[in-house]
């Protein structure tokens, strides 16, 4: 069981807001922000370069942290701005020629399939689409069948999409891209922190998440997990920095033997110590016991929000986690958000042109307002939210 008291005491924030904007940033707890400002401080007084020096042993506990949290060993660990920039690195290093197949899903994030619409356009690539089941999520038949035909050069899922609380069954999947030797690449941006997640049964090639959402670590803070079969293979990014290979000669460079063949020389290293207390801070507590707070909280809030009139919530799948989207025509959901914060609640926005297949799918032509709450919300909070979003609508 969790001790809510102490979380609470951890996090400076919840004195001043409602804060159910986790799947966005989290608020930070304390061991994170003194993490962050004792560095910015030992930077001021000491030089840069001298305080990373200093604090060279803490600063290699991130990539500790970081395996302990995925099950996998430090050696797998690379350090990146966030999940788009852990992402990108991933798909930059997949030498793609015409006709390869990337195949993904309905439910992924705008980031994502940019990516791969812009190899689509510039290498001629393929982007296939597997169909979702009716309940929601993709179907995991469809996927083995297009894998068997198709043998896609990548899969691509995100485990958690950012406009809605659906988990895909990337385990399933896993087996699948393991069976028929494809590379695998997961989003786990909004999965990292409030689920356990385990790199040894997704079976997956890449994962890329960030810190800022349900880690609870700072912004400008992501990381991509490589496996074995990507080290082996000595794929590497295609602008790869110093820091991940050493120049050999006039014309020739070899990539370093880990993941950090990923990374940029250049750190914010305040932010990586930051995050490495972020990994530990969810490790302590534990992801079931994290899991299972948010799975009662969700299950709280969804119930009170489907007795409000005139609420429709958007998510489908047969496992939903710590997110909710909703509608109402009573008022547009810029204006509930506004209304909301106002209150000193926070929300967010998941507009269409950020999910425009899923939206699509579910007949939506206008932005949902994404409600994430985390395990530091309490009961209480959950019903002044509600209470509040019933007296808006009204």
């Amino acid at each position: 069981m969790l001790d809510l008291s102490t979380l609470r005491a951890d996090t400076p924030g919840v004195q001043h807001v409602i804060h159910v904007n986790n799947a966005g940033a989290a608020l930070m707890p304390k061991p994170v922000i003194d993490a962050i400002t004792g560095h910015i401080m030992l930077e001021a007084e000491r030089g840069g370069y001298e305080a990373a020096e200093q604090r060279k042993e803490a600063i290699q506990g991130f990539y500790q942290s970081t395996a302990d949290l995925l099950n996998t060993t430090a050696d797998h660990i690379a350090a990146t701005a966030n999940a788009t920039d852990a992402y990108s690195r991933a798909l930059s290093s997949i030498p793609f020629e015409r006709g390869d197949v990337i195949l993904t899903t309905i439910n992924d994030y705008v980031s994502n399939q940019l990516a791969f619409l812009s190899l689509q356009k510039r290498f001629g690539v393929k982007v296939v689409r597997a169909i979702d089941d009716p309940l929601g999520g993709v179907s995991v038949n469809d996927m083995a069948q297009k894998i068997k035909t198709l043998r896609p050069k990548l899969v691509a899922v995100t485990h958690i999409p950012t406009n809605s609380g659906l988990i895909q069954p990337v385990e399933a999947i896993g087996q699948l891209c393991q069976e028929f030797d494809v590379l695998y690449l997961v989003d786990a941006c909004q999965s990292v922190g409030q689920l356990p997640v385990d790199v040894t049964q997704i079976h997956c090639d890449f994962l890329t998440a960030t810190y800022r959402k349900f880690l609870r670590g700072p912004r400008g803070m992501g990381f991509l997990y490589v496996s074995d079969n990507v080290l082996i293979s000595k794929l590497a990014p295609l602008f790869i920095d110093l820091r991940g290979a050493s120049w050999e000669s006039a014309d020739k460079f070899t990539p370093v033997s880990t993941a950090q063949r990923f990374e940029d020389w250049e750190f914010p290293y305040a932010l990586v110590l930051g995050a490495a207390e972020a990994n530990r801070y969810a490790l302590n507590i534990g992801l079931e016991n994290i899991a299972r707070r948010n799975t009662e909280l969700i299950e709280l809030l969804s119930t009170q929000l489907a007795e409000l009139p005139g609420v429709r919530l958007l998510d489908q799948g047969e496992r939903l986690a710590s997110i909710l989207t909703l509608v109402t025509e009573r008022r547009s959901a810029v204006e509930i958000k506004n209304a909301l914060q106002a209150e000193r609640i926070n929300t967010s926005l998941s507009p269409r042109e950020a999910a425009i297949l899923d939206f699509d799918h579910k007949g939506m032509t206008t932005t949902a307002l994404r409600i994430s709450p985390h395990y530091y919300n309490t009961e209480d909070e959950i019903h002044t939210l509600v209470e509040t979003l019933k007296r808006i609508l009204k």
